[in-house]
């Protein structure tokens, strides 16, 4: 099993790596996000008890986080629509080796994206010393796992890189601005603070937050706990999922109509 999940991970990062573009491309959005908005909201609010691009950096890294992991997972769909996928279902491997492959592999690509992101945090006013890095990587490493599994979860019921990009931002930006990575939770309506509660996007940032800024909103075991409960859950959905085989109606295809 373990040679068969190497096997997968190693096919995804070379495609990842083949296709560079994708990894300068993704530091736009969180950029824009960290310097243009950060410097307009900034110049007129102390949201956050401080430098709003220093308050933000944490939300801007879990969005380059989030998208990157999530749509790690278009593979998927891709494969399924050039068949190259039922190659990888017969092949002599078992089906959880695969969905496991796939959420590392997307997770690995997640935190490369943030690894290329964490230098810039010096010039959004968030100097961070040796422990906090640490601790920063760690929070890093398991939002990476989390976002990945999301974005497994989801891309092995699409069989349409056309449709599979527009529905997963119908979900992933309402979970990103409820989680509050652009405004502190504790001031934000009751509503919003019980939803983040349900948010995985929401316990990741906080975790994220938490060790950059030393300030949380969640209590630390419940994040973790709540991240764990999510990546598990994920991942044997995705299992359960794979080992139905390539019918597109066993998959949700047909069931949701999300053909092309």
């Amino acid at each position: 099993m373990i040679r068969g999940i190497l096997a997968i991970v190693i096919l995804d990062l070379k495609r990842f790596w083949q296709d560079r573009a994708r990894l300068v491309a993704g530091l736009v959005q969180p950029l824009l996000y960290l310097f243009v908005l950060g410097a307009g909201i900034g110049a007129s609010s102390r949201m956050g008890g401080g430098d709003y691009r220093r308050f933000i950096f944490p939300g801007t890294m879990g969005l380059s986080l989030l998208f990157t992991a999530t749509f790690s997972a278009i593979t998927i769909v891709f494969d399924r629509q050039i068949g190259f996928f039922k190659a990888v279902l017969v092949a002599p491997v078992p089906r959880s080796a695969i969905a496991v492959g796939k959420i590392l592999s997307g997770a690995i690509q997640s935190f490369a994206q943030g690894l290329v992101l964490l230098p810039f945090a010096p010039l959004a006013g968030a100097p961070l010393d040796l422990l906090e890095v640490v601790e920063t990587l760690g929070a890093m490493a398991l939002a990476s796992l989390t976002f990945s599994s999301i974005g497994v979860a989801f891309a092995c019921r699409f069989n349409s890189t056309t449709v599979f990009p527009i529905v997963s931002n119908a979900v992933l930006l309402p979970m990103f601005f409820l989680s509050g990575g652009l405004y502190p939770l504790d001031l934000a309506p009751h509503w919003m603070q019980v939803a983040a509660h349900f948010d995985p996007v929401a316990y990741s940032v906080d975790l994220m937050r938490g060790a950059i800024l030393g300030r949380f909103f969640f209590p630390v075991p419940l994040s973790l706990g709540a991240l764990a409960f999510v990546i598990t859950a994920l991942a044997l959905e995705a299992v359960r999922i794979f080992n139905r085989g390539e019918d597109d109606s066993s998959l949700g295809a047909s069931r949701f109509r999300w053909r092309r």
